[in-house]
């Protein structure tokens, strides 16, 4: 990781840029792959699956035996797990519930607000080289605890066409209601225009490399909602000398062994201890499976160094991380402050791991700077608030004078007609 002492503030913006390539670079792919699913539909899903996963498949549904076969392959041990995860999400989001809004604004004039749930939501799974069974626990429970009627996965496949185990087994778990072995642009302009496999949904959540993200991005022309931008991942850790630098270079490395374009970042008051956890980050690096993956993650990471905690504090905010951990000796300096961030980890004993499988809270979130704007996925994501109201008699005769003064001046005789021509009755 390249170590910054003290940077001028001018600077700080092309120090936390991120690793990822512009949209002007991916657009162009993305519009022609959405422009022949819209016309040829399943047609165009099997041509670009076999283009861009080197698979040829005739049919992208997953059966109910392939999900049986699946379930059965997954080890008690870890269906024990994905169980205590699923009771900690379900808990964390059913305490998300509210009640009805309800309030007399006036004498006779009632409001109220409701929440229903989106009726067809389209849930993208990443695969590749991490099948990430846990996005499905992240995605598939809020939406069910909704009351979403249709919930529709999407999951690239396998070279032999199929989706991960555990994928299925979770899904299954879960209630989705449809499985489909589509990844990558086509699955995302399958759920925006709809084929003759994959149904139309109102609204697409899940995260994906940089051309999944700005396929969603496209989507929403298409009037698709989705859940937020959600690119490569990427963690910030601010950590001073109080902290463990083995804890801090494991997170780190967490992060980074999730692709090659994902980003870390660590900030801190201590140049000594950035040194420290640089070493550190060296030596666990050795030992990864996903070694060369991490190290590229690495290599476009930084270790920057600043005077004191509030400058840090401004810096972090600046980048709005994806995932951000504390580890200090003013943990609650930096819990309190933070404007910008997706999901907060406080002290040593809260890795980021905690938060992307099994406390409770959700690790869909926003990246690439959106956590100044957007929130990570909850249970409001798969909900709608509707507004309500009724007026009495007596509740036009008090609010009827205003609506008609303001109707007039705005210009809108009919808006004014609307009213007096009901005060007139009474």
């Amino acid at each position: 990781m390249k170590l910054i002492e003290n940077p001028k503030k001018e600077n700080w913006a092309e120090i936390l840029k991120r690793p990822t390539q512009t949209v002007d670079d991916i657009e162009a792919i993305v519009y022609d792959v959405f422009s022949d699913v819209k016309i040829n539909g399943d047609k165009a899903i099997k041509s670009y699956t076999s283009k861009f996963d080197d698979v040829d498949l005739d049919d992208f549904l997953v059966s109910k035996q392939e999900i049986k076969t699946a379930s059965k392959a997954v080890s008690d041990e870890l269906k024990s797990a994905i169980k205590l995860a699923k009771n900690n999400i379900e808990k964390f989001h059913e305490a998300q519930q509210t009640d009805t809004v309800f309030l007399k604004t006036m004498r006779g004039v009632k409001c109220w607000q409701e929440k229903r749930p989106i009726q067809k939501v389209g849930l993208y799974i990443p695969g590749g080289t991490a099948p990430l069974f846990s996005t499905v626990l992240m995605l598939a429970i809020p939406a069910k605890i909704a009351g979403c009627r249709e919930i529709v996965l999407c999951s690239p496949p396998n070279k032999g066409g199929k989706l991960a185990d555990e994928i299925l087994y979770t899904a299954k778990l879960c209630g989705v209601t449809k499985i489909v072995k589509v990844g990558g642009i086509q699955a995302i302009a399958g759920l925006t225009f709809g084929t003759e496999t994959i149904p139309q949904v109102y609204k697409i959540f899940g995260p994906g490399n940089q051309y999944v993200t700005v396929a969603k991005q496209l989507a929403t022309k298409y009037g698709v909602a989705i859940d937020m931008p959600a690119g490569p991942s990427e963690l910030l850790v601010m950590a001073d000398k109080s902290a463990n630098p083995a804890y801090v270079a494991s997170d780190l490395l967490s992060q980074a062994e999730h692709g090659s374009d994902s980003q870390v970042i660590l900030v801190t008051t201590s140049k000594s201890f950035a040194q420290q956890v640089n070493n550190e980050v060296s030596l666990q690096l050795e030992d990864l499976p996903r070694k060369e993956m991490a190290m590229d993650a690495i290599n476009n990471s930084k270790s920057i160094v600043v005077k004191d905690n509030k400058t840090a504090l401004e810096l972090i905010d600046e980048y709005g991380p994806e995932h951000f951990i504390v580890a200090t000796n003013d943990d609650n300096y930096f819990v309190e402050n933070i404007g910008n961030a997706g999901s907060v980890f406080i002290g040593d004993y809260t890795p980021e791991s905690a938060g992307d499988y099994a406390s409770g809270t959700n690790h869909t979130l926003p990246t690439n700077g959106f956590s100044k704007a957007y929130s990570g996925v909850n249970l409001d994501s798969f909900l709608k608030s509707i507004t309500f109201q009724k007026i009495s008699q007596k509740g036009i005769k008090n609010i009827g004078p205003a609506i008609e003064l303001m109707a007039e001046a705005e210009g809108l005789q009919a808006h004014k007609n609307a009213v007096t021509l009901r005060l007139k009755d009474l």
